[in-house]
């Protein structure tokens, strides 16, 4: 049976002065069959990533309530004899969220005909909602493309040969470092990217390798730990990255931190501290 269809999206306004904006949900509804259905994201941590402060619990929440609103009617239009007088659906979403200049807002979407009215809902979901804010993000560094930029400046001085594995054994804990060098004590090299979605991942991040550091204080043998640091690319998050870098000082094990313009300079520095250690090692007593 075709089943024509409308659609609406709920839109999330950021800014009214800007019209910054980003979509949330769709509904969709058949008059002709009363099939009513909304659904809204749930990925609250995109959303976070385009908007220096966010509040995702209120969000959350108002979200919760116009799905759970409309779908709610879709169930009782599901259940009213067939006589009574189809609804538009303006009215229907008027009747949840009003037309005002508040944050959440639907606009107009578009009609259509089809023969699986739950499918076309998700499909129509994931064009214009998911597929949406996953592309409004800007793509984020994980700690190998940081790596991968200091390597750029190792591998010109031949320095990275000379990385191996290590393995630190504490009391209760073990790490193994995948890039390490000894001269006299281990020196553990751990590129760390900072370029999160919000706030809250930097500080989680920080506080795991304050955790780390403190498993690995009471190791037998002498390290010190190089943080290779990946810094955001959005601005709107230095500061938030400001407060990551004074939790990773609370490490209670000797530790630097070399950031991705330093890195020249490290390499260069490194390079030469290998070049005199490997000059020493053969030097006659």
């Amino acid at each position: 049976m075709k089943i024509p269809y409308l659609f609406s999206v709920l839109r999330f306004i950021y800014d009214p002065v800007t019209q910054e904006f980003v979509n949330v949900g769709l509904v969709i509804y058949s008059p002709k069959t009363k099939q009513l259905r909304a659904r809204s994201t749930q990925h609250y941590g995109r959303i976070s990533g385009l908007f220096e402060t966010f509040d995702g619990i209120r969000l959350r929440h108002a979200l919760r309530f116009v799905q759970d609103s409309i779908n709610e009617r879709g169930a009782q239009m599901a259940s009213e004899l067939n006589f009574r007088s189809e609804v538009g659906l303006h009215d229907l979403l008027n009747s949840v969220l009003p037309i005002d200049d508040s944050s959440l807002q639907f606009i107009k979407g578009g009609v259509g005909v089809t023969e699986d009215f739950d499918l076309t809902a998700q499909k129509l979901f994931d064009r214009y909602v998911e597929r949406y804010t996953q592309q409004a993000i800007p793509p984020k560094r994980n700690d190998e493309d940081v790596w991968r930029s200091f390597r750029q400046s190792l591998d010109k001085k031949n320095v990275t040969r000379h990385l191996i594995p290590k393995r630190i054994i504490a009391k209760d804990f073990e790490y193994e470092f995948e890039r390490s060098w000894k001269n006299r004590i281990w020196h553990l090299y751990e590129p760390l990217s900072f370029d999160l979605l919000d706030a809250s991942s930097m500080a989680d991040k920080a506080n795991r390798w304050v955790g780390r550091a403190t498993g690995l204080e009471d190791s037998a043998e002498a390290f010190k730990l190089h943080i290779l640091l990946g810094s955001p690319s959005d601005p709107k998050l230095d500061n938030a990255f400001h407060k990551a870098e004074n939790l990773l000082h609370k490490m209670p094990v000797k530790h630097e931190f070399i950031r991705e313009s330093e890195a020249e300079e490290f390499a260069k520095t490194l390079a030469a501290e290998i070049a005199e250690h490997s000059v020493e090692s053969i030097r006659p007593a």
